[in-house]
């Protein structure tokens, strides 16, 4: 994992992720290795789905799922993300309204709390592949930004 503050560039650690509510660690790739940790988190914070994810740049609609996240969003519900390969970008507003850079590769789980403003895309290497939880599947809908403003001006 990197990560940076967009605004100087200077690196942010684990610890300072940790303490802006974004949970990040580090387990070993091997299934073995990882289920047990992964199951814990499930009982502990009310997770009841895991499954895995693959994009990869010759899957069908690979340019529409990612134009779906690069927008400002929210969801309702936490990201939460273990890689297994390939990486990926989030940024995510800090408590202060900062953004915050954080470059995932394998090994690294990432927990984006709910109703907190990020993006996600993918690094140059155009692929990833993780694990994903899941409280309930609906909530997972990315609430875009603009359209919550816009919603909240009327």
């Amino acid at each position: 994992m990197k990560a940076i503050w967009l605004d100087s560039g200077k690196n942010i650690t684990a610890q300072e992720l940790n303490a802006q509510g974004v949970t990040y660690e580090q387990f070993e790739t091997d299934e073995t290795k990882y289920k047990g940790p992964l199951e814990t988190l499930m009982k502990e914070r009310g997770y009841v789905t895991m499954d895995q994810v693959k994009m990869y740049a010759d899957m069908p609609n690979f340019q529409a799922l990612c134009d779906k996240f690069v927008g400002e969003h929210l969801h309702t519900d936490d990201e939460v993300r273990f890689l297994l390969a390939g990486s990926g970008v989030f940024e995510i507003r800090s408590l202060d309204d900062r953004w915050m850079k954080v470059i995932v590769e394998p090994s690294d789980f990432i927990l984006v709390p709910a109703n907190r403003f990020h993006r996600f895309y993918l690094t140059d290497e155009k692929k990833i592949h993780c694990v994903r939880l899941f409280k309930d599947q609906s909530g997972w809908t990315p609430l875009y930004r603009k359209d919550l403003e816009t919603t909240a001006a009327k």
